[in-house]
C-alpha cells in the first residue's frame, strides 16, 4: 500500500503551480507535476472566500480521505496540489471524491482500470 506526503513548504506549492498543469471542474482545481521520485506529495490549497476555518477544514478532511481511499488508483511519482473552488463550500464526500476521480482521468494520471 502507498502512503503519500502532505506538502508543507510553500516552494514546493510554487514549483506545482508554476511548473504543472492545471485542470479543472465545478468544485476544484488540480495542480499535478512529475516530481520524478517513487512516490506521490499532496497539498490541499483552501483560500478564506471559502468559509470559516471550521468550511475549510471540512473540506481539506473530504480531500485527504477521498484521496487516501482511492491513492492506490493514481501513478506514483507526483506532487499534486488540489485547491477549493467557492462552490465546494457546500459540497458533500462524494461530490469532492467524483471530482478528484474524473480530474485525475482527464490529467491521465490514473493506473488503468481505476474505479470511477
Amino acid at each position: 500500500m502507498l502512503f503519500s506526503e502532505s506538502m508543507k513548504k510553500t516552494s514546493e506549492f510554487r514549483n506545482v503551480y508554476e511548473n504543472g498543469k492545471s485542470y479543472a471542474n465545478k468544485y476544484i482545481v488540480l495542480y499535478v507535476w512529475e516530481n520524478g521520485r517513487s512516490d506521490n506529495k499532496l497539498g490541499i490549497s483552501c483560500s478564506k472566500k471559502i468559509g470559516n476555518s471550521i468550511v475549510r477544514h471540512r473540506f481539506a478532511r473530504l480531500v485527504r480521505e477521498s484521496y487516501r481511499l482511492q491513492e492506490n488508483v493514481f501513478n506514483s511519482g507526483l506532487d499534486i496540489v488540489i485547491v477549493a473552488r467557492a462552490c465546494a463550500r457546500d459540497a458533500s464526500f462524494f461530490d469532492i471524491q467524483e471530482s478528484l476521480l474524473s480530474l485525475a482521468g482527464k490529467a491521465r494520471i490514473k493506473k488503468n482500470g481505476g474505479i470511477l
